[in-house]
């Protein structure tokens, strides 16, 4: 096999993955670290918003991306990919909310089915960054505001009409 059929078998993610280390290590070790990582990837899937520490949020949404792509592309008669579902959500009853909800949700994304947002540091408090790593179109409120026209609102207008008249003013002085 070459390199690109090796890659077609592979799914590509659909988010950047950061190839530095991450600065997050568990006493148990590696261990330990895979169970921390799939605690974070079953709250995720389950509440569809979690706040945590930035680079185990960046690390969790490689798993939790590759875990949905997975299941969109072989869906739930794939034994590898039902082995791969019921090791990374620790509740079985997930297992069915990947498939039944999330699965049709995604099913025709063409972006990643995740959100990664910084989280402003509360000072005086914690040194290390936070993050807020979501799953796209949930039910909650959304994180960052959507943006509403304000062209239109009266002072805005006003300040406008001020503005050009101003430069009105000083485009004849300067002709003079």
């Amino acid at each position: 096999m070459n390199q690109a059929e090796i890659r077609k078998l592979i799914p590509a993610l659909r988010c950047v993955v950061q190839p530095k280390y991450r600065k997050f290590g568990n006493p148990k070790g590696p261990e330990g670290r895979l169970l921390m990582l799939r605690k974070t990837v079953t709250s995720l899937v389950k509440n569809e918003r979690i706040e945590l520490n930035y680079h185990r949020a960046d690390e969790a949404r490689g798993y939790a991306e590759r875990l949905i792509g997975d299941a969109i592309r072989y869906g739930d008669r794939h034994r590898e990919t039902m082995e791969m579902a019921s090791y990374w959500l620790e509740e079985k009853q997930l297992v069915h909310k990947l498939f039944k909800v999330l699965v049709p949700r995604f099913t025709d994304s063409k972006e990643s089915y995740t959100r990664l947002h910084k989280a402003p540091i509360i000072y005086p408090g914690r040194a290390h960054e936070r993050a807020v790593l979501e799953l796209k179109d949930n039910p909650l409120p959304p994180v960052v505001p959507q943006k509403t026209a304000s062209h239109n609102w009266l002072h805005n207008i006003l300040l406008e009409e001020a503005r050009r008249e101003y430069n009105a003013n000083k485009q004849e002085e300067h002709n003079e």
